[in-house]
Order: structure tokens, then sequence, then C-alpha cells
């Protein structure tokens, strides 16, 4: 008996073993044992590798327009600091791609499809195409990309034996979207605000909600509600894999690698994949930013268009074609310094007699990457210098930096309510006469 178990247990580690290899191989090709050497990823020199994470519904037969990529992000891992974000890509976005006109973001990969794209420096065909568009229209390379139909994410939260995350929505009732579940026959989305356990079934139908449908509440954001639900689940599933309890367990290990190997494709190599481990292993959670082009520091980056035919589209603010906010944006979030990334707004006040002091106080906040929106007059002269915090702590870091130029003389009454829209106003005080004209300064 101890030798037929013994037996049993060792064709199952061969099957696991096995199944877990088959699809190491047919994910990312070449020789399976790639994984036991590394090889420099594209970027890592530059000290960022971004990843263009892609997603269609090409596993749905029935589903009208199964191969537009209606869900898009841009995964930017920062190898110097060990951060990490990522950013939803709208697939309303109107562009130009290459030369077949504008259309909508989403469409550019049927687009590389059809036209069979081949063009030096991109991957051939509709990934091609859709990376070319996404790094003009960024400013930025894409290196790598990941295309996954949306039964990866089922299985692969299954597989993991379901996902935990927190509905936060705006309306007290939580999320509701009556669109019907195809699968079960159900309503799509209806969860409260609150911790849920979800299966893949449901994190499938989160990912796919935009509260469209009458009666429906908690999506006031629409598709940018879904974006940001698609990356809230991502965490969420990134961090149970990686658990114990999933690393630890050959049957769910072996579920993952199937979702995994049947459900996307990659130009990632083994030996990249190694190497790619070994740069992201280290990042927490908490250093992994979710971000969209509809608020940068409540600055809504995009605009909605009337596209020709009808279509409704988006376009940036600053105007059609015109991307040089929205590649700020992403060049500040992939700064190493947390002060750039936070892109504060900060308004200086002179209240002394002295003459120039806040355009000195700029020029040395200017120096430390501080962005300084304005400067002008106090309401008076003061003795010590003050600082009106306003950011509702969402920029820890700039504080920082304001308490270590100025001291720490931070307040939360503001006189200035209504006149200044900034995180911090900075109230020169007599005690920053000497420091601020001292000629090192």
């Amino acid at each position: 008996a101890r030798r037929v178990l013994a037996g049993l247990v060792i064709l199952v580690l061969l099957f696991v073993g096995g199944k877990f290899l088959w699809n190491l191989h047919k994910l990312f090709g070449g020789n399976i044992f790639g994984i036991l050497n590394s090889t420099k990823l594209r970027g890592e020199d530059t000290g960022h590798v971004n990843i263009l994470l892609a997603g269609n519904s090409s596993d749905d037969i029935g589903h009208s327009g199964a191969n537009l990529t209606d869900s898009m992000m841009l995964l930017s891992i920062n190898t110097r600091d060990h951060t990490a974000f990522m950013l939803s890509l709208p697939r309303d976005l109107w562009v130009q791609v290459g030369d077949y006109g504008y259309e909508k973001l989403n469409a550019a990969y049927v687009t590389g499809e059809t036209s069979g794209f081949n063009e030096k420096g991109y991957p051939h065909g509709g990934m091609g195409q859709l990376e070319k568009v996404v790094s003009d229209s960024l400013g930025i390379p894409v290196h790598y990309y990941a295309l996954i139909n949306y039964k990866a994410l089922e299985q692969a939260v299954n597989a993991v034996g379901g996902v935990d995350i927190t509905v936060d929505s705006d309306d007290p009732r939580g999320l509701y979207d009556p669109n019907t579940d195809w699968a079960t026959g159900g309503v799509l989305v209806n969860l409260t605000n609150g911790r849920h356990h979800l299966n893949g079934r449901q994190a499938l139908n989160l990912a796919r909600a935009r509260g469209d449908s009458y009666n429906s509440y908690g999506f006031a954001a629409s598709d940018f509600d879904r974006t940001k639900h698609q990356r809230q689940l991502l965490v969420a599933l990134k961090n149970k894999a990686v658990s114990a309890g999933t690393v630890s367990n050959p049957g769910k290990l072996t579920k993952l690698s199937d979702a995994i190997g049947n459900n996307v494709k990659t130009d990632f190599k083994l030996p990249e994949v190694r190497r790619l481990y070994d740069l992201t292993k280290d990042i927490k959670g908490g250093s992994m930013r979710s971000l969209s082009l509809n608020d940068d520091n409540g600055q809504n980056l995009l605009a909605s268009y009337a596209a020709p035919g009808g279509q409704s589209a988006l376009i940036p603010a600053a105007g059609l074609d015109n991307f040089y906010e929205i590649q700020s944006f992403i060049s500040r979030q992939m700064s190493s310094d947390r002060v750039v990334r936070e892109a504060a707004d900060v308004v200086v006040l002179n209240g002394t007699t002295t003459d120039g002091l806040a355009s000195k106080a700029k020029k040395k906040l200017t120096s430390k990457h501080i962005i300084v929106a304005q400067i002008g007059d106090a309401a008076g002269t003061h003795k010590g210098t003050t600082i009106i915090d306003i950011s509702d702590s969402k920029k820890p870091s700039t504080k920082r930096a304001l308490k270590k130029i100025f001291g720490d003389h931070f307040t939360k009454t503001n006189p200035y309510a209504g006149i200044y829209d900034a995180d911090f106003v900075v109230v020169l005080g007599q005690d920053q006469i000497r420091p601020l004209t001292a000629k090192r300064n």
C-alpha cells in the first residue's frame, strides 16, 4: 500500500510538473530551462521597463467586436527604487493609427492584425500596431506586451481560490449594474460597499461592468470606474498568487499556469521572465500606484469628442493630437523623486516687509522640484512662518520637503480659502528673511 501510495504521489508530481513546464513552453516558447537563466530586460538600463497589457474577448465567439482591446493598461516598473504604476488607457481615445486615419484606441489592434503591421522595433501584427500608437501618444517606449483574453481573469481568480477586494463607491448603496451576465442569467454586478470575496465569474463581471444600463448606480465615471476596478482586481490577484497558500499548493499552481498558458500571448522569453521576477519581487502592494488619465491631482486630462460619423470618443483636454499634458503626467510618474510624482501645488505669500522674499522662496522650492503655482503678499506681517496644509494627507513627500526647508510650522486653519487653490500655502514670516536672502540661496 505504501509503495502504491508513493507511486501515485510521484505520478501526481510528474503530472503537475509536466503541466507547468508545458505551459511555460506554450507561453514563452524556447527551451523551458531558460527559466534558470536571467537576461537583462529591454529598458532596464533607462530605469524603467514598460509593459503593455491588452485584454479582449477573443474567447467569446458570440461577442460582437470580440477582438477589440477594450481593456488596456500600461505597467511601468521602476528598476531603481522598486516601485511601479499601472495606468489605464481609455478604449475610446481618438488616435491616429498609421496611414489608416483616426479611430478609437481599442481598434488599433484589429487594424494591425488586418493590415499585417510590420515595422522595425515593434512586434508583427496587431500588438505591434497598438504598441506604436501607445508609444507615440504617451511619449515613452513600450518594451513588452501581454495580450490576454477575459477568460484568463476568471480562471486565474478561481485557480487561487478567489480574491478579496474592498468596494468604496461614492454611492452609499455600493455598485449595481443590471446588465445580464450571460453565463448565470443574473445581474452583472450587485455589491455593497465594503469587503467582498469574489470568485472568478464575479471578478470578471466587475472587470466588465461600467454601469451603462438604466437603474445602474455606483459607476458615476462609467468606463473610468471600470478600469479602476480592473487595476484593483489585478493587484488583488497578484497578492493572492504569490501568497503562501497558493505557492505551496500544487493544485492551485497547476490551475493558475493553465489559466495563463491557455489565455495569454506575450513576447517575453523565459530568461526575461526570470529577470522580471528578480526586479519585482520586492515591490510591495503600497508601492504599486493605480493611475488614470482623468485624475491628475484632480485635473481631467481628457475631454469628450464627437468624432466623424457620430462616434463618442475622448481626446486630450489640450485638444486633438495634443498629448503634451498627458506626456508630462507620465514623465512625472516615472520619476524616482516622490516629490516630483506628487506634483503638489504650492502658493508662497510674503508676510514680511522685505521685497522679493516670495520670489527667493520660489527659486529655492523650484530647485527642489516643488511646483510653486503662485506667489503674492500675505494679509499682514508675520513674525514666524506658517504652512497651511490643504493636501488632506495626499502629499506626504512634499510636506516633508517643506518641513525641511521652513520648519515644522503646519496648520490646517486656512484664512485664504476661496482665494488660492493649492495643496499648501506657505506664509513667510520674518524668521525666513536671513535664510532666504543669504548668498548661498
